[in-house]
């Protein structure tokens, strides 16, 4: 909010030259990651604070939900991980991207240099589907409640925390998409972005 406030949205032509960023299968892949993504953020977070919601029947609802939805998620983060995988691969100019934050402090828009995915989307990226994996592997564990104690505890650990910083990444890229860039989630729709986007934001990619 306080960056929304102060800094504001960049904003670029859609309405110029438009290149074509993302294709069907890549869209597809990462509508049903993200909408089962979203789906896990609400009920875990249900289920987390169940007796603040009074529990019952809902939370156990939401518990199920969860369940369904996880098996969803892990099996879209596989392609969705391979395809991917190339432009996610840490790059040099991503050091300088992080030094100047992506250009997302100030409110000029100048070239930052990024591939077709910048530094944050690259980290979101990699939490996203590594620390997925090891969600979908930590929950699976819980669900069945199989095995010692400890390492019951441990997963119960691991799943907690990495839930949250992945929440909270999450949020972030929320933001980014709906707010921080001004017409950026139609790419995600349609597959074409803004030139004049992809020159400032993404400027050592090459299509």
């Amino acid at each position: 909010l306080l960056h929304y406030m102060v800094i504001g949205p960049k904003r670029f032509a859609h309405d110029g030259p438009q290149v074509y960023y993302f294709n069907l299968f890549t869209r597809i892949i990462h509508w049903i990651a993200a909408i089962s993504f979203s789906l896990l953020t609400i009920t875990g977070l249900l289920v987390i604070f169940g007796k603040v919601f009074g529990g019952g029947a809902v939370i156990m609802a939401g518990r199920s939900v969860h369940i369904l939805f996880a098996i969803i998620f892990t099996i879209s983060a596989v392609p969705m991980f391979l395809v991917w995988l190339r432009d996610m691969l840490p790059a040099g100019y991503d050091i300088k991207w992080l030094f100047v934050m992506g250009g997302y402090l100030s409110k000029e828009n100048m070239p930052v240099p990024s591939g077709k995915f910048n530094a944050g989307q690259k980290m979101w990226f990699w939490l996203a589907t590594l620390g997925g994996f090891v969600m979908a592997y930590s929950g699976f564990i819980l669900w069945s409640f199989q095995g010692p104690v400890d390492s019951l505890r441990l997963m119960a650990i691991i799943h907690n925390f990495l839930g949250a910083a992945l929440t909270a990444f999450f949020f972030t890229h929320l933001y980014m998409a709906l707010f921080a860039i001004a017409g950026s989630l139609g790419s995600m729709i349609s597959g074409y972005t803004s030139k004049e986007e992809v020159a400032i934001l993404h400027s050592r990619y090459k299509s």
